[in-house]
């Protein structure tokens, strides 16, 4: 009997748990999708009801064809961005790991203490815009590529570096004395096993670098370089906010990661904790 009760509680916590996550984390898209396809005088009264008149369509028309199709050149631009720099956090965060990992020296904790360092303190906007100036990518996509590289570098790093170790010495032996070159090692032998960690850093990074609001602020600014973030601009101003307009442009903003987030929701969490048993 004490087993049924036992059983019987631990069932009834987990419903009230998933109803109570359900409700924090869904009732806020609800509320998007209501005040995306009201009218902009329903909108404005920020109320959570049913909308009265659907404007769904026409509302999607209007975000997208604002400021000349705005929204569809901030879509390529953050792809853009959050391709080129997931790409080289992939490569550049594995190499490292690597390196740290199964070639110690007295340079590693130096290394390591530089990539907590990273993780630790916050960035220094005007030193990186100097920065930037001096190197003619202010302003530019390139730029804001080793930006995000830059700032997610220390956790791939980290990420990468956990998951090798959960990794045989003894595959690099053995390829080695088949003659593979220490370059022949690391992308034909240890690359193809990091699959797991590497669709959790892509899926991470992407979420992130595609939802970064600030670093386009601050070190891409130009209608030319918007970024999907920094379209909100689009319908607040200091006497005038359509705010239909607004959340419309917020639902369309947020479908993309939060389907990556559901379709990838076991890849994130296998890979965080593939390289917990060694440190």
């Amino acid at each position: 009997m004490s087993l049924r009760r036992n059983m019987a509680r631990q069932r009834n916590i987990g419903i009230v748990a998933l109803i109570f996550a359900s409700v924090i984390f869904i009732l806020p898209f609800v509320y998007i999708f209501l005040m995306a396809v009201k009218t902009k005088q329903e909108a404005a009264l920020f109320l959570f009801s049913w909308p009265q008149q659907w404007q769904f369509w026409q509302n999607l028309v209007d975000v997208v064809k604002t400021r000349n199709y705005m929204l569809l050149l901030a879509y390529f631009n953050s792809t853009v961005i959050t391709v080129g720099a997931v790409a080289m956090l992939v490569i550049f965060g594995a190499m490292v790991g690597y390196v740290l990992q199964r070639r110690p020296s007295g340079w590693n904790r130096v290394i390591y203490g530089c990539i907590l360092i990273g993780l630790m303190v916050p960035p220094a906007v005007v030193p990186t815009i100097w920065v930037l100036q001096g190197l003619g990518l202010f302003k530019s996509i390139y730029g804001m590529i080793l930006i995000q590289v830059a700032y997610g570098l220390a956790f791939s790093v980290l990420l990468y570096r956990s998951f090798i170790s959960t990794i045989p010495r003894d595959l690099d032996e053995a390829a080695i004395i088949d003659g593979a070159t220490p370059w022949q090692v690391f992308f034909r032998v240890i690359l193809p096993l990091l699959k797991p960690v590497t669709v959790t850093l892509i899926v991470v990074q992407s979420i992130a670098i595609f939802n970064d609001f600030t670093n386009p602020l601050y070190y891409l600014p130009g209608k030319e370089n918007v970024t999907v973030q920094l379209t909100l601009f689009n319908f607040q101003s200091q006497f005038q906010s359509q705010f239909n307009l607004l959340f419309m442009n917020i639902l369309l903003v947020t479908i993309p990661p939060l389907l990556v987030f559901i379709f990838f929701n076991r890849q994130i969490v296998a890979g965080m904790t593939a390289g917990a048993v060694k440190g």
